[in-house]
């Protein structure tokens, strides 16, 4: 008979006569086992050595980037006790524990000549424990990285013609240390007739290997490498406080030929943005800037250097890509916020000690202010194309349906939560919002201060404030929520904590947008897409609806996303459909965009055939609002704030 079990009740058994038998004892049930022993906390003190790491970067078919290390012993491990040696999870700049692990193969490690057997920890799996024989003063460390071969595996780092390498993903390191006290020598070996460009300084050359001077760890993996078969290097602030070189690599020799004009601005971007912060924080800047359709577009932030990544014809189709053009802006702006002024909670003593994310929104969204500023400052962008920029980017969030239950503090948290990863509803789940939002966010600060003072005061004057300290350094100084808050109420005292955190952690309140009422425009929407728009669209490979059906649609008719609670998600809309029709006629952008004004003011809905994977359907829109554009429109009834903003500094 199974025992009856009544909540809150204790169990009784019963016999079969009714009464009660004897209990059976229960186990107790497992327990568990003892930690894991802890691996060394990294300590601030000298290493008893130099590191090597040796490279070899030349089989470009297979993509297999070889690895050679000495490491010495540490002192307490050479009569036989253990090391631990660590491959970098948590990424600078990535914000999160992405260390691509998964690529590092064939590690063996030997010590003068003898096996050493090597035993990955069963908790943290990016550490190995490694037990030298005693009396032994060196690792030798061989390992492979097995660097994408397609699209399936991840973007390609390699081609037949250029090449992106990261140092983190090509070092195995010892615990124990801050990695700014372990030195290391490094060399890399690249195909023939190739040329490299990073933030390094080259001791000397062999052949077609390249020996850099010795660095700590810390600056060796802040330094990244671009290689290729065609490069351009120019020179962007000749006679200035320390060189500024643009080295663009690209898949043909055509696409790395600069005009006059494009350089201009890009030089132009190097003196605006010393004009902003007053001061410069490294010895020399290497933009790494890869014009290719082979790798994939990406942007990295480094002290000296940054890592930049365009389609060809960023150049070759300037007028039509406008859209690319705040990247290097972006990127430079981080050599100030985020690598020298850096969110103390985010710094970490190496690469395997959790990150804290909670600052993106100055790290990452001050930055994406000030990078689309300087994009305009410097007539990298015209003031319209910029206003159509930020009109995109106001849209979007007056218009988020995610922010009814999600706050933008929350967000920070996504580099950990989702590492870039596809998502079914960002619309819903919002995704990285401390970047544009918080680009918002410093828009209404920066007109708020403009307002408040009659224009005597601004963020720029933030900006020399806390970022133009110690002219020249780059060791990195370390910023608090309440250091953003004191130095924002030295430039113009005012309730800085209250103004922020209503934003940050608000939820279902109205889209940030006071800073462009302030800075003299209305958002509005109408029927027409500005040139700007337009490009952008094109660029992504994209018609958007957006703002009128709810529906970004991509190649033969793919829906790319779909907006929540949108008339297109009310339809049973989802991504990854495909639209067939529109009205009976065969699907294409205008055919939908025409269907839209046709139904504007009309009662019969949008027709649309779909099809999802092996079904076809018919969908019926009730949608009657017709195209929906954003744009920035002029207020004269307010001062022209915003125009003030995106002028160039003089």
């Amino acid at each position: 008979m199974k025992p009856l079990l009544l909540a809150g009740v204790a169990a009784v058994t019963l016999s079969l006569t009714g009464a009660p038998a004897t209990p059976v004892q229960a186990s107790p049930g497992p327990v568990p086992l003892p930690p894991t022993p802890p691996i060394a906390a990294p300590q601030d003190r000298p290493y008893p050595g130099v590191m090597t790491v040796a490279v070899t970067a030349d089989d470009l078919d297979r993509r297999i980037v070889r690895v050679r290390e000495t490491i010495p012993v540490a002192t307490t491990a050479r009569s036989g006790g253990e090391m631990v040696l660590l491959y970098p999870q948590w990424i600078p700049g990535g914000h999160a524990p992405e260390g691509p692990i998964d690529r590092l193969a064939g590690l063996t490690i030997t010590a003068d000549g003898a096996p050493v057997r090597w035993t990955r920890d069963v908790v943290n799996v990016y550490a190995f424990h490694v037990t030298p024989p005693a009396g032994a003063r060196t690792l030798e460390v061989s390992f492979q990285y097995l660097s994408p071969v397609s699209e399936a595996v991840g973007g390609s780092e390699i081609t037949s013609t250029l090449m992106t390498l990261e140092w983190i993903d090509l070092v195995l390191y010892p615990a124990g240390w801050f990695t700014r006290d372990i030195p290391v020598d490094a060399s890399l070996t690249l195909p023939q007739g190739w040329t490299a460009a990073t933030a390094l300084e080259t001791a000397s050359t062999s052949g077609a290997t390249l020996t850099y001077a010795r660095v700590p760890l810390e600056t060796l993996v802040d330094s990244p490498v671009y290689a290729g078969r065609y490069r351009t290097t120019v020179d962007l602030d000749p006679g200035g406080p320390a060189r500024v070189t643009l080295n663009v690599f690209g898949d043909r020799k055509d696409d790395i030929e600069i005009k006059p004009d494009q350089l201009a601005a890009h030089r132009a971007l190097v003196k605006q943005a010393y004009l902003l912060h007053g001061a410069h924080h490294y010895d020399h800047y290497d933009f790494l800037f890869s014009v290719s359709d082979n790798t994939p577009g990406q942007g990295l932030e480094h002290h000296r250097s940054s890592e930049d990544g365009e389609d060809a014809d960023y150049f070759t189709s300037y007028e039509q890509r406008a859209s690319a053009r705040s990247l290097l802006p972006h990127e430079f702006t981080h050599s100030w916020n985020g690598k020298f002024r850096r969110p103390a909670d985010l710094w970490t003593p190496n690469y395997n000690t959790p990150m804290r994310d909670s600052l993106l929104w100055v790290y990452e969204g001050q930055t994406e202010y000030w990078g689309e500023v300087l994009t305009a400052r410097s007539g990298l962008r015209t003031p319209e194309q910029e206003r159509e920029s930020i009109a995109l980017t106001a849209a979007y969030y007056a218009t988020l349906p995610g922010r009814q239950w999600r706050a933008l503090q929350d967000t920070t948290n996504d580099e950990i939560i989702n590492p870039r990863r596809p998502m079914s509803w960002p619309t819903w789940q919002r995704f990285e919002d401390y970047y544009d939002e918080g680009q918002l966010i410093w828009l209404d600060a920066d007109t708020l201060i403009r307002e408040k003072t009659k224009g005597a005061r601004s963020l720029d004057d933030f900006a020399h404030a806390f970022f133009g300290v110690e002219n020249g350094s780059y060791t990195p100084l370390t910023y608090t929520f309440d250091d953003v808050v004191r130095t924002l109420n030295s430039v113009m005292p005012y309730d800085w904590a209250g103004f922020l955190r209503t934003r940050l952690d608000g939820v279902g309140k109205a889209a940030p947008l006071d800073g462009i009422r302030r800075g003299g425009y209305r958002l509005e929407f109408t029927d027409v897409k500005g040139d700007y728009q337009k490009n952008a669209d094109a660029a992504r490979k994209v018609a958007s609806f957006a703002f009128s059906l709810g529906v970004v649609v991509g190649k033969e008719g793919a829906l790319r996303s779909v907006v929540w609670d949108s008339p297109a998600f009310r339809a049973g809309l989802t991504q990854g459909m495909q639209l067939l029709a529109v009205g009976g006629r065969p699907y294409a952008d205008d055919v939908l965009a025409d269907a839209i004004t046709e139904a504007k003011g009309a009662q019969e809905p949008i027709e649309l055939i779909v099809k999802t994977a092996d079904r076809y359907k018919v969908v019926r829109i009730d949608y009657h609002g017709g195209l929906r554009y954003p744009h920035l429109v002029r207020d004269p009834q307010v001062p022209a704030r915003l125009d003030e903003i995106l002028a160039a500094k003089k």
